[in-house]
């Protein structure tokens, strides 16, 4: 790996907004991180073979919370980047978590496809889900709220 291909890398992690980017090539790898502002998810990037494209995880019909006055004691997790949101990690399988579930931190929330890239979305405190607010296999943009979770 060359310093032009390394400063192509640093340009699409700036261009694409995702926080960390890791590549392994013939022996070297590299890992790009970009600082996290508070209040945002880190990204957990974990990219298909390239031989084999990843699944999207079918769209199952699940009631969405209406969206009502912010109640202040609930935390928003907000989607860090703009992608397709899936609720769970492959078709058929229940989703990663539903309203009342009890969450710790680094506990995976949902999966954010950007790119070709499943993104994990993991919880940054304990909490209990009350809302998961956007639907399954939808878009998603850059800050949208996911979920309403209840700090513990």
């Amino acid at each position: 790996m060359n310093i032009d291909e390394i400063k192509q890398l640093i340009e699409l992690v700036n261009q694409t907004g995702i926080a960390e980017l890791e590549l392994e090539r013939g022996g070297n790898r590299i890992r790009i991180r970009r600082s996290v502002a508070a209040g945002t998810q880190e990204i957990v990037l974990h990219p298909a073979p390239a031989s084999q494209a990843a699944p999207a995880p079918a769209a199952v019909a699940a009631p969405v919370s209406p969206v009502t006055a912010p109640d202040p004691a609930l935390a928003l997790v907000k989607s860090p980047i703009v992608g397709t949101f899936f609720e769970s990690p492959s078709p058929g399988a229940p989703p990663f978590v539903k309203p009342g579930d009890t969450v710790q931190p680094g506990q995976v929330l949902c999966i954010i496809e950007s790119m070709k890239l499943m993104n994990e979305i993991e919880a940054e405190a304990a909490g209990v889900i009350v809302a998961r607010l956007v639907e399954n296999a939808k878009p998603v943009e850059f800050g949208e709220a996911l979920f309403s979770i209840r700090p513990l």
